[in-house]
């Protein structure tokens, strides 16, 4: 199989229920964004995180992977023949848990603080950001599992909370503003 297929070269691409929709269309800008989000945890674990994080953001892969190939299906076509594209409540807590997990080894926020720090931390915050913005973009799609876009939110904040435990572990201060 060819990685490139011309079908898209006229501004078209195909969802996964067989439907021709703009590669503008809002659809496609949302699992876009997903996508987006994914690669830039891509990034951030090519910066050798320690196996915990790496681990946990591994599955959070999987989980964006899966949540994109949901919103390429309209119709629901291919959920129930593919279980790993399952993403439901379950997955929702098991962030939360992370979260509560993390932040018992970091201070309370007392100020807002700015990106940064090691580039790991600074690459978590650039995968948060993008994060947020797939998430404004499935609810411009208004079409979706209220767990799809709790995922989205929780995940944002493991993301900042990563970004704090990442830094902390190295020794670098946050900049406050």
């Amino acid at each position: 199989m060819k990685i490139y297929t011309r079908t898209g070269d006229g501004g078209a691409t195909t969802l996964f229920d067989g439907t021709r929709i703009a590669k503008s269309d809002p659809r496609v800008d949302a699992y876009g964004e997903v996508d987006e989000a994914n690669a830039v945890i891509g990034l951030v674990r090519s910066e050798g995180l320690d196996r915990e994080i790496d681990d946990l953001l591994g599955q959070v892969q999987r989980d964006l992977f899966a949540l994109g190939s949901r919103l390429a299906d309209p119709a629901e076509r291919i959920a129930d023949r593919v279980t790993k594209i399952a993403l439901g409540p379950e997955d929702v807590t098991r962030l939360e848990q992370a979260i509560d997990r993390f932040e018992e080894e970091l201070e309370p926020l007392r100020r807002f603080i700015l990106p940064g720090g090691t580039r790991a931390a600074a690459a978590l915050h650039l995968a948060r950001t993008v994060c947020r913005r797939a998430e404004r973009r499935m609810v411009a799609l208004a079409v979706l599992e209220v767990e799809f876009l709790a995922y989205m939110n929780r995940l944002s904040d493991l993301l900042f909370v990563l970004a704090r435990v990442v830094n902390h572990r190295a020794g670098v201060a946050e900049a406050e503003w």
